[in-house]
């Protein structure tokens, strides 16, 4: 029997329809923590190929119930609209809910922000950093699907920081602002001057 000494582990993988397009479905696994994680990819390409991609965190809230606070779905929904239109790509969904704090935490956090906190004081308030996403898993599910150079969809230079550290050629970011609210409009500026996200600020006005 062979025990595998690798922090991530491929599991499997499966065809995807959406209502965006066909996709096919790749799981992977924190061996220590069990922690499980998807891609979602979309059409062919080659070594060579400069791939469009998104790394999207989890966000129940968001991306599954429809908040507005938050700009979460609204990306999560235009990056597979992206993929799609370009022909090729990958959409990583990392399970990280809430900045990595988790889906309990991140509800705290929301009762902080209703009583005039923002997300980063919130986060730390409540005894967390104001982001502890990891990203390290993506170098694995790249290479498993053959990825070595992309066209980053991120508002977030940290992103681009993180890939390149990993040996992925980031060719270029393709900013991806998009579902500003009413209701998410503090939380995007705070991202902004706060987070160092590149969101185009006359979106906010």
């Amino acid at each position: 029997m062979t025990i595998s000494t690798s922090p991530y582990q491929f599991v499997s993988k499966a065809k995807l329809p959406t209502r965006y397009g066909d996709f096919e479905i790749h799981g992977f696994v924190e061996t220590a923590t069990q922690q499980e994680h998807v891609a979602l990819s979309y059409g062919d390409w080659d070594k060579d190929s400069v791939v469009p991609i998104r790394i999207h965190s989890e966000c129940l809230t968001g991306d599954a119930l429809f908040s507005t606070r938050c700009d979460c779905g609204f990306q999560l929904e235009r990056a597979l609209e992206n993929i799609v239109a370009h022909g090729s790509g990958v959409l990583l969904y990392l399970r990280q809910e809430g900045r990595g704090i988790g889906l309990l935490n991140k509800i705290k956090a929301y009762a902080l922000q209703d009583k005039g906190f923002d997300t980063v004081e919130a986060n730390q308030h409540l005894g967390f950093d104001a982001d502890l996403r990891d990203y390290s898993i993506c170098k694995l599910m790249l290479e498993t699907l053959g990825v070595n150079q992309v066209e980053l969809m991120t508002n977030n230079p940290k992103k681009v920081v993180a890939l390149e550290g990993m040996g992925i050629k980031v060719v270029s970011r393709k900013p991806i602002d998009h579902g500003v609210t009413k209701d998410n409009k503090h939380y995007l500026m705070t991202k902004t001057s706060k987070l160092g996200h590149a969101f185009d600020p006359d979106k906010l006005k």
